[in-house]
């Protein structure tokens, strides 16, 4: 175990999970995507076995979570195997936009109620035309029709709302949404858009560097990142690298290295500004 990672998590200077970026194409393409992701976008994929092969080396290291995003994830066939693989050696959260559910993939991702594993699909509004405004058309109805069928299937949910002007009107309206498919308040994650891909080129968003954004480190195949929110697309760009830590992801111990580094010195219980976990 590295001492100095157990150190910064116990202190709260670090968080425990570690994240990796399966791909960075997508089904859909948001407005306020930070990736840039679309359907064209690059797919730049982190293949499986060495998702697999990080993973070991990071529990060995002392991380208590793994984290999956993109890009969609599910786009990717090997997924759900992948995921029930990372789940039986820590807790894993998948991150989804949620139209691809279909009675397939259902089937497939039914072993995902026996390990601990929480699929977090985002919800924006309680408005569909609002929703799906921001999201893609049939966003709302597809998500709206697949968390209760994960959730029947005894499969935790957690509700993700970016909301455009942070904490407004729109919440209550969300969590009574929320509820009424299965998921409860504390499955709920609220955060605002940040200024970043596809959000900074419609010109909306908060800014967020590393003063703003809380150290989760983030593998990519193009490198490793000071937090998911880092590892984005610039418009015209392949790649932002203002929160880019090192290019080499393997071993794992650089990356680490490279952001322990970083933290050295930090006090106790420093937190980011924006709260966005």
């Amino acid at each position: 175990m590295n001492a100095e990672l157990r150190q910064l998590i116990e202190q709260g200077t670090m968080a425990p999970r570690l994240w990796f970026y399966t791909n960075y194409h997508c089904n859909l393409a948001c407005d306020y995507c930070l990736t840039g992701s679309s359907p064209r976008a690059k797919r730049r994929i982190l293949e499986p076995e060495r998702i697999l092969r990080l993973a070991d080396q990071a529990a060995s290291a002392g991380f208590g979570s793994f984290g999956i995003t993109g890009g969609e994830p599910f786009l990717n066939p090997w997924l759900p195997d992948l995921a029930l693989e990372l789940a039986r050696r820590r807790p894993l959260v998948l991150l989804t936009n949620g139209t691809l559910f279909t009675e397939r993939l259902l089937r497939r991702i039914d072993g995902f109620a026996d390990v601990p594993l929480e699929i977090q699909i985002s919800l924006d509004s309680a408005d569909p035309i609002e929703n799906d405004a921001m999201r893609g058309p049939e966003n709302f109805a597809r998500v709206v029709e697949a968390i209760p069928r994960l959730v029947e299937m005894g499969v935790t949910v957690r509700v993700a709302s970016t909301l455009v002007d942070g904490v407004d009107d729109e919440l209550p309206r969300l969590c009574e949404l929320h509820r009424s498919l299965g998921v409860d308040d504390d499955h709920h994650i609220v955060r605002p858009i940040v200024a970043r891909g596809r959000a900074r080129e419609q010109g909306y968003g908060i800014d967020a560097g590393l003063a703003e954004l809380f150290p989760e480190l983030t593998i990519t195949a193009d490198g490793a990142f000071w937090s998911p929110f880092g590892a984005t697309a610039r418009p015209g760009a392949d790649l932002d690298t203002e929160l880019l830590l090192t290019r080499q992801i393997e071993p794992l111990e650089r990356p680490l290295d490279v952001m322990v580094g970083h933290l050295r010195g930090r006090p106790p219980g420093t937190d980011a500004n924006l709260g966005i976990r």
